[in-house]
């Protein structure tokens, strides 16, 4: 007679895993780390970088404005006449 199985055995039997699967699968896992890592360090969020580029043109409106040359160019502005 034949041993049934679980009897004779001092334990279950393993369970099968496709490594390939298993490679893929520890790798995605990995992979996630290191863009939650990378978010972190230097991600932004649409809206802060929106609200910073707001105030680089607020700044630069103010800075061309206080020039003593003419705009942006570098060149002197005209003498107004009279």
């Amino acid at each position: 007679m034949a041993p049934v199985l679980g009897e004779g055995y001092p334990g279950r039997m393993a369970e099968i895993v496709n490594l390939n699967r298993a490679r893929k699968a520890r790798d995605r896992a990995a992979a996630g780390e290191k863009a939650a890592a990378n978010r972190a360090a230097h991600g932004r969020t649409k809206a802060e970088r929106a609200r910073d580029a707001a105030a680089e043109r607020e700044r630069n409106v103010l800075l061309d404005g206080a020039r003593l040359d003419g705009p942006a160019t570098g060149k002197p502005a005209p003498e107004e006449p009279g």
